[in-house]
């Protein structure tokens, strides 16, 4: 069934004041999600603490580090910047898509990718990024096994059974966004 197109001859009837005020509103509504932005900018301020400590850590023991200790390291280390940057882009991605765009004038520093990422590739991204981190998790688990530290067979199987279900559930989310591009719009 088509949609009626509109007549451009026949103005349109004004909307009744209590409708304007409800759909102003509702628009204006949208800005009860800045706050939230605001808590993950703070968390990720936190995550910058929480990397340096991890680092200043480490890196005061590098002397007496074998190689597999050294990669642990540096795994930890990318796991905290994956979930900075899993952060910054929810913050950019969901400030610009529900509540306003963000003007840097002709900043060259302005990633590539803000205002492109829509609600879908906000989805991908973010499990994408869960993948990720998971996979790290894991493989750090891997290589403290390999160096006979001793973690429970449970463990384990929770720990590829969860990554396991991150990587279904990303090819469903991929699968399910590669369907609703095919089907027409609505």
């Amino acid at each position: 069934m088509s949609t009626p197109v509109p007549n451009p001859a026949k103005p349109h009837a004004p909307k009744p004041v209590l409708e304007r005020w409800l759909e102003t509103g509702l628009f204006r509504s949208r800005w009860l999600m800045a706050p939230f932005y605001v808590g993950l900018v703070l968390a990720l301020a936190g995550l910058v603490v929480v990397f340096f400590n991890e680092a200043w850590h480490e890196l005061s023991h590098i002397g007496g580090m074998n190689p597999e200790q050294a990669i642990l390291m540096v795994l930890s280390l990318i796991d905290l910047s994956l979930a900075g940057n899993l952060l910054l882009i929810v913050i950019f991605s969901g400030y610009e898509n529900f509540v306003s765009k963000i003007d840097t004038g002709d900043d060259e520093d302005r990633p590539a990718w803000m205002g492109t990422v829509d609600f879908s590739g906000l989805k991908m991204k973010l499990i994408a990024s869960i993948v990720a981190i998971s996979g790290i998790a894991l493989l750090r688990a891997f290589m403290r096994l390999s160096e006979g530290e001793p973690i429970g067979d449970r463990t384990l199987g929770w720990m590829v059974g969860i990554h396991l279900t991150f990587v279904v559930s990303g090819v469903m989310l991929a699968l399910m966004d590669l369907l609703a591009s095919k089907t027409d719009k609505h």
